[in-house]
């Protein structure tokens, strides 16, 4: 209607409106209990770095992708160039002529038992996955949804998923106190993945109730605030789409017993921390941006700690989610395996 910058401004005035509304709903929350404030302090990283890149675009099978290869070169490059990383190590399924590259089930988990191995207090791990992610029926009682969440290899028609509870017994159980571990989850369904118990909102409180009531009331506003200024029914309806389903999934209030369970059963005295690409609903964006084939999530983390590395965890969540908004219906989450204040700036 109001052409390019009249669309531009339609999208910053209803990026705005969603942001301010939702700090509002947010502050809200805290005072009827439904989110607490996270109290434990995030360790000093002063040992040594090892990270894990996984990238799988399935070639030549049912659902090839086309950016995951590229989110890993992209990720590692990007880490490697701010921050020491001393050991790494690849999988990839274009490494053909090293079986070992290859991340079939096998290889996976034993490059989950490559990076923590002789992990001590002050060391810091980094985990990098873009491939695809699916979901099957929790059989354990310790998923809100009744649903596990899973990794899927490269070779998964022969060695099948690699379900959520194996990822963390693998790769997260039983860390030592003072390590870090960053996991940064570029596939479907990975809110869950690493199944840590505590789910961050924006402003670095701790969800303990279902708030996505709140995330359908500000998305339903910032689409009708969008087709107010500039008319673009595509558009508004794609939100108003997301906002209802948010809406609609609040009113199921999600399983007490089985977080529970997660408390008891899966928190940690390492620091584990995870940046996933969307809800355990919700599917992550295979993406065609700037003319290269990239995993949206990904994109979005590079691109907002090439504004501000200095930023901490919560800004950095708000501002990947605030990237995607509009663009793709995946919301970013970040998650961790024991209550920790995330003031301090990223880093790994």
């Amino acid at each position: 209607m109001f052409g390019n910058l009249g669309k531009k401004f339609a999208d910053d005035i209803a990026t705005q409106v969603q942001q301010k509304l939702g700090e509002h709903l947010s502050n809200k929350a805290r005072e009827t209990g439904s989110t607490e404030q996270a109290t434990e302090s995030l360790g000093q990283v002063t040992g040594r770095r090892k990270a894990l890149f996984i990238g799988i675009n399935y070639y030549g099978q049912n659902g090839e992708l086309r950016g995951c290869i590229n989110d890993v070169h992209n990720i590692k490059q990007f880490l490697s160039q701010n921050y020491r990383i001393d050991e790494v190590l690849v999988l990839t399924d274009d490494q053909t002529s090293n079986p070992r590259k290859m991340p079939t089930r096998q290889n996976i988990l034993a490059a989950f038992r490559w990076l923590r191995n002789g992990a001590k207090s002050g060391d810091s791990l980094i985990f990098h996955y873009s491939g695809h992610g699916g979901s099957v029926k929790d059989t354990d009682g310790d998923e809100e949804d009744g649903m596990d969440e899973t990794l899927i290899p490269v070779d998964y028609k022969q060695a099948g998923h690699i379900v959520d509870d194996e990822v963390h017994d693998v790769l997260v159980r039983g860390l030592p106190k003072g390590v870090r571990l960053t996991s940064i989850m570029d596939c479907c369904h990975s809110e869950s993945i690493l199944d840590l118990p505590y789910i961050y909102t924006v402003n670095g409180d701790l969800q303990i109730i279902e708030t996505s009531k709140n995330e359908g009331i500000v998305t339903l506003v910032g689409a009708g605030t969008r087709f107010l200024l500039d008319g673009n029914k595509k558009k508004a309806m794609t939100s108003i789409k997301e906002g209802m389903k948010h809406l609609m999934s609040s009113t199921s209030g999600g399983n007490s017993a089985a977080r529970e369970k997660t408390i008891k059963t899966r928190s940690t005295e390492a620091d584990v921390i995870q940046f996933s690409g969307c809800r355990d609903s919700q599917t992550s964006a295979d993406a065609q941006i700037g003319g290269e084939a990239t995993g949206a999530m990904s994109y979005a983390l590079i691109t907002s700690l090439k504004k501000s590395k200095n930023q901490n965890y919560t800004h950095l969540l708000k501002e990947m989610r605030t990237l995607l908004n509009g663009k793709y219906t995946q919301i970013p989450c970040m998650s961790a395996g024991r209550k920790l204040v995330l003031d301090d700036s990223f880093a790994i």
